[in-house]
């Protein structure tokens, strides 16, 4: 039976609202599907976002249905003209390239924290869906074939637009839209077109020819979905033209696709776009070879809402690095598996309000709440973020028993401090404070109370000195 005590809410971009309790079509087999990558280059780290976001959502939906009981599709688009015109640049065979290019994101993907999917279908192994799926709109009058290609008849879907929320007159004036003499209307768009003697192509009723981006995804939904799904997720920018697409010719088709559609904000870094002009354009092999643990730019990530546009900066890499060296040391004093605290989970189930989750983690991890149930709840909660994964940001002195004799000595220490300023004697009580900092414990200081935490350059030896 699901784990449903507290509902779950998603914000659908198709109704603009997340007041409708997310239920799926069957809790049997609860499916998702995002659109993956084109594999043509490295992952940059704006690609890593909806990875992280949507394996968040998978992770969720597996703690709540049963793991057996959800399906998650993230597919690779292997047929592209910029791989063509790699391999064009390279020499090297299209083959060589989506291979080498899909492996990457897979190793990269996986230092983040990600779970491969259930499936990861490549766009060239459903060329036989794409042409039967073109060959049923043709027959049902919304699609067209005109001098090798065939096109979609955007103005035979009376709803096209309405998940961008924009009309077809201001999508025709705000998009490039590609003027060729066989479209019907400037805002039809290719299901199939013809390829030349050096491109990659498959036979068809239309001659040598391969798909247009879009039918790719409803093609492979379909097929591994069914006709009806529950979730959709991609960036933002896939919302028009390809999601908008997407639904049109699924549609069409006479499936009724995805229940809920879902979209990750963009990133930045610094404050602004990410541009190569700009020299603030990377990877996330980048950031890995430069010793930058994905623990750590997934917590980063995990840090903004996904729906918000999210800043990288150096200064949120340190504090993460930081947060998570503590969390790990606090981690690693226990043994024992409970669930993740209440709290955290409505916060994950609350449109997945990660920054929330993380917020209540840090109220586990407060030095004056440490207890074992607290503990326990920490690691559950963070290992339903896809983090402590056992990837070296403990450091080996960091790992040391937080004892009742650690507790002790601070307990006394502070006790003195107190004492000495209530009589005036700051100089003394700095002392104690000082040679606290010095062991690596970090106090943080209220009107008539305290809270500590160890620091990665704790040393029990300097604590017992101060005795």
């Amino acid at each position: 039976m699901p784990n449903t005590e507290t509902p779950i809410y998603l914000y659908n971009t198709k109704t603009r609202t997340k007041g409708q309790q997310f239920v799926p079509i069957d809790a049997q087999n609860v499916r998702m599907y995002v659109c993956g990558p084109t594999v043509y280059d490295r992952a940059h780290l704006g690609n890593a976002r909806p990875v992280i976001v949507f394996d968040v959502l998978n992770r969720l939906l597996r703690h709540v249905y049963g793991d057996k009981h959800v399906t998650y599709v993230r597919n690779f688009t292997d047929v592209d003209d910029k791989i063509n015109a790699k391999a064009v640049a390279t020499g090297r065979t299209i083959g060589e390239i989506t291979d080498e290019t899909i492996q990457w994101f897979l190793d990269d993907m996986g230092a983040v924290g990600a779970i491969e999917p259930d499936h990861m279908p490549r766009a060239t192994a459903y060329i036989a869906p794409m042409i039967a799926m073109i060959e049923d709109l043709i027959a049902k009058g919304h699609a067209y074939a005109a001098e090798g290609h065939v096109l979609f008849s955007v103005s035979s879907y009376a709803e096209y637009g309405a998940l961008s929320g924009r009309s077809v007159d201001d999508m025709i004036a705000g998009a490039r839209v590609e003027i060729a003499p066989y479209k019907r209307d400037p805002m039809d768009f290719v299901l199939w077109k013809p390829s030349s003697d050096d491109q990659p192509g498959w036979d068809s009723p239309w001659g040598n020819g391969r798909p247009g981006w879009h039918i790719e995804c409803s093609a492979m939904a379909h097929d591994l979905l069914g006709a009806s799904f529950d979730i959709h997720g991609g960036g933002n920018d896939l919302t028009f033209p390809h999601h908008e697409n997407e639904i049109a010719q699924s549609k069409c088709a006479g499936h009724d696709f995805a229940n809920v559609w879902m979209h990750n904000e963009m990133l930045q870094v610094e404050g602004k776009k990410m541009s190569k002009s700009l020299g603030n354009f990377f990877t996330v092999r980048d950031l890995l070879d430069q010793g930058v643990a994905g623990e750590v730019i997934r917590f980063v990530m995990l840090s903004t809402h996904y729906r918000k546009p999210m800043d990288w900066t150096e200064t949120k890499r340190v504090e993460a690095e930081k947060t998570l060296r503590k969390w790990n040391a606090i981690i690693s004093q226990v043994e024992g598996e409970v669930a993740p605290s209440g709290l955290f989970m409505d916060a994950l189930k609350d449109d997945l309000n990660t920054p929330q989750a993380i917020t209540e983690m840090h109220r586990l991890a407060q030095g004056i709440a440490w207890n074992q149930l607290d503990i326990l709840q920490l690691k559950a909660s963070g290992e339903m973020l896809g983090l402590f994964q056992n990837n070296g940001l403990m450091d080996a002195n960091v790992a040391v028993n937080r004892t009742e004799r650690v507790d002790s000595i601070i307990e006394s220490l502070m006790s003195s401090r107190y004492q000495l300023r209530s009589v005036k004697l700051y100089e003394k009580a700095d002392k104690i404070r000082d040679g606290l900092i010095s062991a690596g414990v970090e106090v943080r200081e209220g009107k008539d109370s305290y809270t500590y935490d160890l620091l990665p350059s704790f040393d029990v030896a300097k604590l017992e000195a101060l005795k």
